[in-house]
């Protein structure tokens, strides 16, 4: 800013030189004129600077800012999450210089009209006595004689014209009251949902069985039942809209997993020599089916998301009930649909025609089949010892084509070494024999000449991709038989598979000769089925639960073992060893039962003997598909798949007939 002289100087200099203009005019100056025209002496102060033009009319720029010069500016707190002290970089600039708490109420609210009220009765109460006083005077003056009797008129007259103020209060007891928390979760809803609905279907079931003037007489008592229990007892409108906000809410506590499901690709696969991984995405597990192992796994064909658990023992000294249970991946955190039954589920299958069609086979024998259309925990069919059953646990269901009557049916494989088929009439159930499992060279002799047979235990069983008639069936023995619907008292093929109870056979989704076995005695098993001897063998250390092919590829195929580790192989990357072997259990105590892909996305799910269901992630390298090559086309395809493992097992037939 320009830098001038002060005010009070300059005036005395403007004064000064009119006083001496003044004087050479001749003029006089009266008493009533401007003090400031009158001569001053200047007072400069000893320290002032002498200063040219041009410094005086030199600029200085000074910025003025909000900041407290009083301020601290190196402030320090001590971090607890980095176990040090931090500088803290913004302090605060207010400076507050007066403070007043203020009591203002609004004219318009109730405590302010509350207090005009007051005060124009208090006001009101003053005038009254300012009358009162001014007529007592005129009286006094007027009737000097009647001094007593207008005394007593104007004490009566103010005690009538003056209100008193009165404060009213009231007391009364507080009205009782009670904390009152709790928590819901999913499975408390579902129960409640569960529970209203039962009591909606026995109100029914008694309104069918009253009669007419019953009937006219519960009408009239529900005319008088209030809205809100009419509304409160129909909550099968909200089911619907309850199920996807449970849906939407699982999604929040799970979208850190729903990436990954999604998105995620691990890009260490680049930097491993042909291996992979396996990520773990959700647990499903249930309170109701916490002490029963995982005894059949099964995808839905339909929707990709749901995916049925079977529930059981397999220690035939601790049996106890068995369940059903189906999830979704929208909802990992509790079952969509639940069955209870007495026996332990052992196997399961989802129709293909018909995904709301669930066939499961019981430890004592029975099968049934559950309609998912239909709420009710009852199976819609369910064979019994007076219809026919099987006399040993059954190990595996598997639905088959319609018959000629287009009427649904099922096969199914038990210990006491019967090929059962089933056949879904309108009310019952009807089954026939197809074959009876019976152990080569196993025949004695008994009393009057008869021959008895060993019976072979059925294991598992599996039907041919394109041949209806041709199916495998695994035994306790350790043998494989290759069976046709057409024959029932012979074999078509018997191999030598294994030394142990076989627990799953498989045929290839892409080649028609190609199975695999798996057993307990620690050893995985390719087969050719126009050949008796395997093509592969894989021992894994431990006994092996279950295998299962990859829907996506020829050569790729999975396997778990009891001491809860899980192999993925694929033949044409390495043709000798897994190239992911990774635990996917929480305890080594813990053995994996099943496994299965799902024929969509690149996941899996396992199951172990503590009734838990793991979801996991294929890596890259578990997955490869054949790279593209500059100017081609990369052919894909069944026929594709077919060549890639024949050309395998070409150079395996190769060195078997060398050798």
């Amino acid at each position: 800013m320009p830098h001038k002289q002060p005010p009070r100087k300059q005036s005395i200099n403007i004064g000064r030189g009119a006083r001496k203009r003044d004087e050479d005019s001749g003029t006089e100056v009266g008493e009533g004129a401007d003090e400031w025209a009158q001569s001053k002496a200047t007072v400069r102060p000893p320290d002032q600077l002498e200063l040219t033009d041009a410094e005086l009319k030199e600029e200085f720029t000074r910025i003025l800012t909000a900041n407290n010069p009083h301020a601290p500016q190196n402030i320090v707190r001590y971090s607890f999450k980095e176990g040090t002290y931090k500088f803290i970089g913004v302090v605060n600039q207010l400076a507050v210089h007066f403070s007043q708490v203020g009591n203002l109420i609004p004219k318009d609210s109730d405590e302010g009209r509350r207090q005009h009220y007051r005060d124009e009765l208090a006001a009101g109460s003053q005038e009254s006595t300012k009358v009162v006083i001014s007529e007592t005077e005129i009286l006094e003056e007027e009737e000097e004689p009647k001094e007593s009797e207008a005394e007593a008129e104007t004490e009566a007259g103010s005690q009538i014209d003056m209100p008193a103020a009165e404060d009213r209060e009231c007391q009364m007891e507080p009205p009782p009251r009670t904390n009152f928390s709790a928590t819901a979760n999913q499975w408390e809803i579902y129960d409640a949902y569960v529970e209203e609905l039962e009591k909606q279907e026995k109100t029914k079931e008694k309104e069918k069985a009253k009669t007419p003037v019953a009937k006219k007489m519960g009408k009239m008592a529900m005319r008088k039942m209030t809205s809100m229990e009419s509304q409160s007892d129909d909550i099968t409108k909200v089911t619907q809209a309850a199920k996807i906000v449970e849906r939407m809410v699982n999604q929040n506590t799970y979208d850190d997993v729903s990436q990954d499901f999604k998105y995620y690709e691990d890009a260490a696969d680049e930097y491993r020599d042909q291996e992979g991984t396996l990520l773990p995405l959700w647990k499903f597990q249930n309170d109701k089916a916490k002490r029963l192992a995982v005894t059949a796994l099964c995808w839905n064909p339909k929707y990709n998301d749901l995916f049925a658990v079977g529930h059981g023992s397999y220690d035939f000294m601790k049996q106890s009930r068995g369940m059903l249970l189906l999830y979704s991946m929208k909802n990992p955190s509790f079952p969509e649909y639940i069955f209870s039954s007495e026996s332990g589920i052992m196997c399961l299958d989802m129709h293909v025609d018909h995904p709301y069609l669930v066939v499961v086979g019981h430890y004592d024998g029975n099968v049934a089949i559950y309609n998912l259309k239909k709420p009710h925990s009852q199976p819609s069919f369910h064979s019994s010892p007076k219809s026919g059953k099987h006399t040993d646990p059954v190990w595996q269901v598997r639905w088959q084509k319609d018959d000629m009557d287009n009427n649904l049916n099922f096969f199914s494989v038990s210990s006491d070494g019967r090929i059962v088929s089933w056949t879904l009439l309108k009310s019952e159930l009807v089954h026939t024999d197809v074959i009876k499992l019976k152990v080569e060279g196993g025949t004695t002799d008994g009393l009057d000449g008869l021959q008895l047979h060993t019976v072979g235990c059925g294991t598992a069983f599996d039907f041919h991709r394109e041949i209806d008639y041709m199916f495998l069936v695994g035994t306790e023995e350790g043998k494989i038989y290759k069976c046709s619907k057409s024959y029932s008292s012979k074999f078509l093929d018997t191999y030598d598979a294994h030394n142990m109870a076989v627990d799953a056979v498989s045929w290839n989704p892409y080649h028609t000769k190609v199975f695999m076995s798996c057993s307990s005695d620690w050893t995985v098993k390719i087969w050719d089925h126009t050949i008796k001897t395997p093509m592969f063998i894989y021992d894994l250390n431990s006994a092996v639960g279950d295998v299962a092919w990859a829907p996506y590829s020829s050569t790729v195929f999975a396997a778990v073992t009891t001491n809860g580790k899980t192999h993925v192989f694929d033949l044409s990357i390495n043709k000798y060893e897994a190239i992911c072997n990774q635990p996917v259990v929480a305890k080594k105590k813990n053995k994996i039962t099943h496994v299965q892909f799902n024929p969509i996305h690149p996941i899996i799910i396992v199951g172990d003997d503590r009734g838990h269901v793991t979801c996991l992630k294929l890596s890259p390298n578990l997955r490869k598909m054949p790279k593209e090559k500059k100017g081609q086309e990369v052919q894909k395809g069944p026929a594709v798949e077919i060549a890639k493992l024949d050309k395998l097992l070409n150079l395996v037939r190769e060195v078997k007939t060398k050798t």
